[in-house]
C-alpha cells in the first residue's frame, strides 16, 4: 500500500477544513463575509447599528403599544431575534425586529382570544411568535420561498395601505388623549373615537402636536441646518434619524417637569421593568394552537415578503443577492427566538432597512451592535421612560405608517390595468371592513381568480402579412394583407384543460365568418404547454375543421411542444395538414403557393 506523504496529508487537511468552512458560510453567511472584515468596515457597521438601535427604542415601545403589548415586549423583540439573525442572514442591511404590520395584525388576532393587558394576552402572543416561527422554518425544510409570489402587488398595496390606515387611525386615541374602546373594524373604531371626540385631554393634544413638529422637522429640515453651521454629512443625517428619540426625550422631560400625568391627566407608559424576563416554555394547547394558525401563516407570509422585498431592493445596490431560502430560515429562527425571549412576532422593517444600509451597514454585525444596544438599554435604561407619555408613541406610530399609504401605487395601477385596480380596491376595501387577515385572503382568493380567468379566456389574433415583408402583425392594430382562403391565427397561452374550451368555440366562431377558407394556421409562437386535455381538443378541432372542407396547419411550434405532439398520433393524422417552421413560410406556402 503506498505511504501518503507529508504534503498530500497537508493538501488533505486544508481541503477538509475549507469544506468545514464552506459548510459553515452556507448556514452562517456572517463567516464568509468575517474573511475580509477590515476596521473600517467595522467602524461602518459600528455607526449604522448604533443608528438603528437609536431609532428601535422608540420603535420598539411603539409597536409593542399598538399590539395592545407592555412597551418591554417591543424592546425584547430587538434583542435575541437581532442576534438570531445576524448570525443567519443572507441580507447585509436588512433590520428585524418589530414592523407595524406584524404588529397590527398580532394585536388583531390576539385579541380576539383575550384582553388586551392581561398574562394571556401577553401568552397568546408569544405563541403567535413561535407559530410564525415555525411557519417559515416549514416553508424553508419544503423550499417553499416562491410561495409569496401567490400575493400580488396590487394584493400588497390594497392591504398595507388599508393597514396603514387602519394603525393610524388606531392611535389617534392617545393623540387626543381619549379612553375609547377599540372596534371591530376600522369604521367601527373610527366612530367610536369620535364618540369619544367631547373627552379630549387639551394638554395631551398639545404634546401630541409639538411631537408631530418636532418629528416633521427633523425629518425634513434638520440635517441641512445641521450641514450648514458645519456639522459634517454623516453626523447629520444620524442626528435627524434619530427623530423618534429627541420626541420621546421631550415628552418625558415635560411631563416629568410640569407633572402633567397628575394634575392634566396626560397618560404615561408608567413602569417598564429592567433587565430581560425569565426564559420560558409556552403553554401548549392544541385547539388554541390550532386557532392561532391561520394568524400565524398570513404574519409569516407578509413578513417575509416584506422582508425578502426589502433585502433585494438594498442587495441590488450592491450588486449582489439574497437567498431567498436562507431568509425563511434566518426569519423563522428569529421569531423562535422571540417566543422565549418574551416577545411577539418580528420581521425586517422598511424603514430600520433604509437607514441602517444608509448609515454604512457592510455586514450583519450592523444587527448584533443594534442588538446590543437594545440590551443595555433594557439593562439599565428603562426607568427613564416612566413619564413617557403615550401620545408620543402614538405619533411615531403614525408617522411610520403613514408613508405606507401609497396614492401614487393606487392611481397608476387604476390607469395601467383595471383588473388589478379592481384587486386593490377589493383588498383595500376588505381589510377595512372585516379585518386584516380576512381582508388579505379576500384580496388573494379575488387575483387568484382573474388570474384564473385571464388564463381561461386567452387573447386570440387573427394576422396579416405587413406589406411586402416576412412579419405579421394583428389585423385589428396593423394594415395588413389577407387572403380569404387562407388565416393565421395566433394564441397568446399555453394550452391546458381551463382555456381549451374557450379556444375551440373562439376558433369556429372565426372560422364560421369566413366562408371561402380553405387552410387555417395556428401559430403556436406563445405556447409553450400543452396538456392532455388540450390535446384531446385540437384533435376535435382537427377533425371538425376537415370535416367542413377545412385544413389544420400549424406554425412556430417550439420545441419542447413539438417533442410533446411526436410523442402522439396527432400529428400523422393532420395529413394533408402540415407543421410549418414560421409563419412566414406557412402563409407563403399556402397562400401564395
Amino acid at each position: 500500500m503506498r505511504k501518503i506523504s507529508e504534503s498530500e496529508q497537508n493538501k488533505t487537511l486544508i481541503s477538509g477544513k475549507g469544506e468545514m468552512q464552506s459548510d459553515w458560510s452556507r448556514w452562517f453567511p456572517l463567516v464568509q463575509w468575517l474573511k475580509d472584515y477590515k476596521k473600517e468596515t467595522l467602524i461602518s457597521d459600528s455607526v449604522a447599528g448604533v443608528i438603528v438601535a437609536v431609532m428601535l427604542v422608540p420603535q420598539g415601545m411603539a409597536y409593542a403599544f399598538l399590539a395592545g403589548l407592555p412597551p418591554q415586549m417591543g424592546l425584547y423583540a430587538g434583542i435575541i431575534p437581532l442576534f438570531i439573525y445576524g448570525l443567519l442572514g443572507s441580507s447585509r442591511s436588512l433590520a428585524v425586529g418589530p414592523v407595524a404590520i406584524a404588529s397590527l395584525m398580532t394585536g388583531e388576532a390576539v385579541s380576539s382570544f383575550a384582553q388586551s393587558g392581561t398574562e394571556l394576552y401577553i401568552a397568546t402572543a408569544m405563541v403567535l411568535a413561535l407559530l410564525t416561527g415555525l411557519v417559515l422554518l416549514l416553508m424553508y425544510l419544503l423550499r417553499l420561498s416562491a410561495l409569496v409570489n401567490f400575493l400580488s402587488h396590487s394584493v400588497i398595496t390594497g392591504f398595507t395601505s388599508a393597514a396603514a390606515l387602519m394603525i393610524a387611525v388606531s392611535q389617534l386615541k392617545y393623540v387626543f388623549g381619549l379612553e375609547v374602546e377599540r372596534g371591530d373594524h376600522f369604521f367601527g373604531t373610527l366612530l367610536n373615537l369620535l364618540d369619544g371626540l367631547p373627552g379630549t385631554n387639551l394638554a395631551t393634544v398639545l404634546i401630541s402636536v409639538l411631537s408631530f413638529l418636532l418629528l416633521w422637522y427633523c425629518k425634513q429640515h434638520l440635517a441641512r441646518v445641521l450641514r450648514v453651521i458645519g456639522i459634517s454629512s454623516g453626523v447629520a443625517d444620524a442626528l435627524a434619524k434619530a427623530g423618534p428619540m429627541f420626541a420621546i426625550l421631550g415628552g418625558v422631560l415635560v411631563v416629568a417637569v410640569f407633572e402633567l400625568n397628575q394634575g392634566h391627566g396626560v397618560s404615561i407608559v408608567g413602569t417598564i421593568p429592567a433587565g430581560f424576563p425569565d426564559f420560558q416554555l409556552l403553554p401548549f394547547d392544541l385547539q388554541w394552537w390550532q386557532k392561532l394558525l391561520p394568524a400565524a401563516v398570513l404574519i409569516a407570509l407578509v413578513g417575509f415578503l416584506e422582508s425578502v422585498s426589502v433585502g433585494t431592493a438594498l442587495a441590488s445596490k450592491r450588486r449582489e443577492r439574497i437567498k431567498p431560502d436562507q431568509e425563511l430560515l434566518a426569519l423563522g429562527a428569529a421569531n423562535l427566538g422571540a417566543a422565549f425571549s418574551g416577545a411577539y412576532p418580528v420581521a425586517g422593517g422598511f424603514g430600520r432597512s433604509m437607514v441602517n444600509d444608509a448609515s454604512g451597514a457592510r455586514t450583519t454585525i450592523a444587527s448584533l451592535i443594534t442588538a446590543t444596544g437594545m440590551t443595555l438599554t433594557v439593562l439599565f435604561f428603562t426607568s427613564w421612560f416612566y413619564f413617557l407619555p403615550k401620545a408620543v408613541l402614538g405619533v411615531i406610530v403614525i408617522m411610520a405608517v403613514l408613508p405606507l399609504i401609497d396614492l401614487t401605487g393606487i392611481r397608476k395601477t387604476w390607469r395601467f390595468n383595471r383588473a388589478d385596480a379592481l384587486t386593490l380596491a377589493v383588498t383595500f376595501v376588505s381589510v377595512l371592513l372585516m379585518g386584516v387577515e380576512a381582508g388579505l385572503i379576500a384580496g388573494v382568493v379575488l387575483s387568484v381568480a382573474l388570474l384564473l380567468h385571464r388564463n381561461s379566456h386567452p387573447h386570440m389574433a387573427v394576422v396579416g402579412r405587413v406589406g411586402d415583408s416576412e412579419h405579421f402583425r394583428n389585423i385589428e392594430r396593423f394594415d395588413v394583407q389577407t387572403n380569404p382562403g387562407c388565416l393565421g391565427l395566433r394564441i397568446d397561452e399555453n394550452l391546458y384543460f381551463a382555456n381549451t374550451r374557450y379556444i375551440e368555440d373562439e376558433v369556429m366562431v372565426i372560422v364560421s365568418r369566413q366562408p371561402n377558407l380553405k387552410h387555417l394556421v395556428l401559430i403556436c409562437s406563445a405556447i409553450n404547454f400543452i396538456d392532455a386535455s388540450a390535446l384531446e381538443t385540437l384533435e376535435m378541432l382537427r377533425d371538425n375543421l376537415k370535416e367542413s372542407g377545412i385544413t389544420l396547419h400549424l406554425a412556430d411550434v417550439k420545441g419542447p411542444v413539438m417533442d410533446q405532439l411526436q410523442e402522439t398520433d396527432f400529428i400523422e393524422h393532420m395529413s394533408p395538414g402540415k407543421v410549418f417552421l414560421s409563419t412566414h413560410e406557412a402563409m407563403q406556402s399556402l397562400c401564395e403557393g
